[in-house]
């Protein structure tokens, strides 16, 4: 973060200083990062009294100030030098900041977090910093990681780890930008009208990129044409200066270039894309290649990522990159060594034995869990013999078409002759998949319905043979994503 006084950023976000004078508010200077997590606190820091599920933020304010932090941000006063914001900063700061329920002290630490981040930001785009803004149903993370990855080439980059995406983890990762700082790449996610619009408002992007309108979250949105309207939200912040980058082929997505006033640039395999892939080809490991297409010219690209959905998150990271001064064959570049920077995102290893495994356990929603299983069913095949696994949890938040939506999976694993499916849960939405299975084709003893990982994993050890391919994938709130690390630990023993 730019360095600021603990008195500046209690004038900018409507706290209150306590257990500190004005005068040595004024001479402290938070010098050091930003952090909710009172371990992570270093010197010159600041750190945010938080109430989570578990535990009260508040109660670590001494361990934080012992740690060196240089100042508190909190609801009520903790006994060490601490600015204190009243849940008026919450009120003033607008409820479509918060996806989630926070009690009122919660709630005016992150809105006071919002002010503080939208302060610096202006300043450092002021001083010629670039804003990059992402959403999308699915792929999120993995383009954003793409776009830093092409971006690094032309400056210094800031860009959240994993999924920091919501009224959290957006600010916290603006207010890891400094003076140094060339290109913020931020990643926004929506459960509801008006989330985009309040994230951008804290850190208005001059280039957004919009990758696809899916399913995800459907049971919170209700429709495709909510979930639209939502995303939509992200090109309506950015000025007539700036560019939007839609994907050309999805058409709500495609449709919100009269949204925006900034320039807009298309990206896809259709000939209505201006930046496009021609000649899209998948290797052994799923991996893409492709050839460029741009009005800057043209280039071979190998991608480092897996599947071919990664196709689309390359042409948006390129269309980025080319807005900022890369050639394509910069971009090409970047592209052939950008693998998987979030953990337990399309992650593929090979054990010693020959058993690969692809760790997608992050999250899952209709259309990533197709792209996953498509994936699956390449690797699979361009072995020869090679049997693929289909290790997979619940997809969470679908709504009323969570029982569909469950169905279609399980027949499209049957479809792309998959050769085993393991159906990881006993709910309804489970039964669906396991059901949709069965009833598709010739299926029956090909898939198996356990009640949870340590099952899966029985199943795994018991069966697995050396060449297999498995994929382990599910929304993040299922748990998977500690098979896929015990299937490769068992691998490396």
């Amino acid at each position: 973060m730019i360095a600021l006084s603990v008195a500046r950023i209690a004038e900018i976000v409507g706290g209150e200083l306590a257990d500190i004078s004005a005068d040595a508010a004024a001479k402290r200077i938070v010098t050091g990062t930003i952090e909710f997590d009172s371990r992570a606190v270093g010197p010159g820091g600041l750190f945010l009294a938080l109430p989570g599920a578990r535990s009260d933020g508040h109660d670590f304010a001494e361990a934080a100030d012992a740690a060196g932090a240089a100042a508190v941000l909190a609801a009520r006063p903790v006994g060490v030098p601490s600015i204190v914001v009243p849940p008026a900063v919450a009120a003033d700061a607008g409820a479509g900041v918060l996806e989630h329920d926070v009690d009122g002290s919660g709630a005016a630490v992150l809105a006071a977090l919002s002010k503080l981040a939208a302060a610096v930001a202006a300043e450092l785009v002021a001083g010629g910093l670039t804003i990059v803004g992402v959403t999308g149903s699915s792929g999120k993370t993995s383009t954003k990681d793409l776009i830093a990855a092409v971006l690094r080439p032309l400056g210094e980059v800031v860009a959240p780890p994993g999924s920091f995406n919501n009224e959290l983890g957006l600010p916290w990762t603006v207010l890891r930008a400094t003076e140094d700082t060339d290109y913020l790449v931020l990643e926004m996610s929506a459960r509801h009208l008006g989330n985009i619009a309040a994230l951008a408002a804290i850190a208005p992007p001059s280039i957004a990129v919009v990758l696809n309108v899916g399913t995800a979250h459907l049971g919170e949105f209700g429709s495709r044409e909510v979930i639209a309207a939502t995303k939509g939200e992200l090109v309506e912040a950015v000025p007539a200066s700036g560019v939007a980058i839609l994907n050309a082929d999805d058409p709500l997505v495609s449709a919100m270039s009269d949204r925006t006033a900034a320039r807009v640039v298309r990206v896809g395999q259709s000939e209505a894309a201006d930046i496009r892939a021609e000649n899209v080809q998948l290797d052994e490991l799923a991996q893409p290649r492709f050839t460029l297409l741009s009005p800057a010219g043209s280039a071979e690209v190998r991608l480092a990522v897996h599947g071919e959905h990664q196709v689309g998150n390359a042409l948006s990271a390129a269309a980025v990159a080319l807005e900022c001064g890369a050639t394509p064959e910069q971009v090409a570049a970047a592209l052939a060594t950008a693998g998987p920077a979030s953990r337990h995102r399309m992650e593929v290893h090979t054990r010693a034995d020959g058993v690969t495994i692809i760790n997608d356990a992050y999250n899952a929603n209709p259309d990533s869990m197709k792209a996953g299983l498509r994936a699956l069913a390449v690797m699979a095949r361009s072995g020869g013999t090679r049997r693929s696994w289909a290790v997979l949890g619940e997809m969470a938040e679908l709504g009323d078409e969570s029982i569909t939506e469950h169905d279609r999976v399980g027949r499209l694993a049957v479809r792309l002759d998959i050769s085993r499916l393991v159906v990881v849960g006993t709910g309804r939405p489970m039964s669906a998949m396991h059901h949709g299975a069965v009833m598709e084709g010739s299926w029956g003893s090909e898939s198996t319905m356990v009640a949870d990982t340590d099952a899966a994993l029985a199943v795994l050890r018991a069966e697995l043979q050396p060449g297999d391919v498995v994929l382990v994938k599910a929304s993040n709130s299922a748990g998977l994503g500690s098979l896929a690390e015990a299937l490769l630990d068992e691998g490396a023993s």
